[in-house]
């Protein structure tokens, strides 16, 4: 199994920039797609970005395209999620999570199409 790991999570003010990381350990090659998902309190966890390993296939939310970048380092394992122009409503605990096979757009946005989870990282915007 892959465990993702995340990190990079923090206090920032509106406006402001974070760089979440993921770093993935196990058995890193059964994963096929790593995601980015956030979870505001009484809210459902929300789909924000993923990336496949292998070839380039990168895909976003659309509300967030823009403001959010992921991108993968395959050497260290590890996938980043680059946050600009944070507002407070971007408040939410923010997770990681592997996925092993091959999918579509409507696969990845899907929190329960992914195998393994990270424990996740706060992130607090403040106005």
């Amino acid at each position: 199994q892959v465990q993702p790991v995340e990190s990079g999570g923090g206090l920032v003010q509106a406006g402001g920039s974070l760089r979440l990381s993921c770093t993935a350990s196990g058995r890193t090659f059964s994963a096929y797609a790593m995601g980015w998902f956030r979870q505001a309190p009484g809210k459902d966890r929300e789909f924000i970005a993923a990336v496949e390993w292998i070839g380039s296939s990168i895909y976003y939310a659309d509300d967030l395209e823009g403001r959010f970048t992921i991108y993968r380092d395959s050497a260290e394992n590890t996938v980043y999620l680059q946050m600009n122009g944070l507002k407070p409503e971007d408040t939410a605990v923010y997770y990681c999570a592997a996925r092993s096979e091959r999918g579509y757009y409507g696969d990845y946005v899907t929190p329960e199409s992914y195998d393994n989870w990270g424990q996740g990282t706060q992130v607090t915007v403040s106005s």
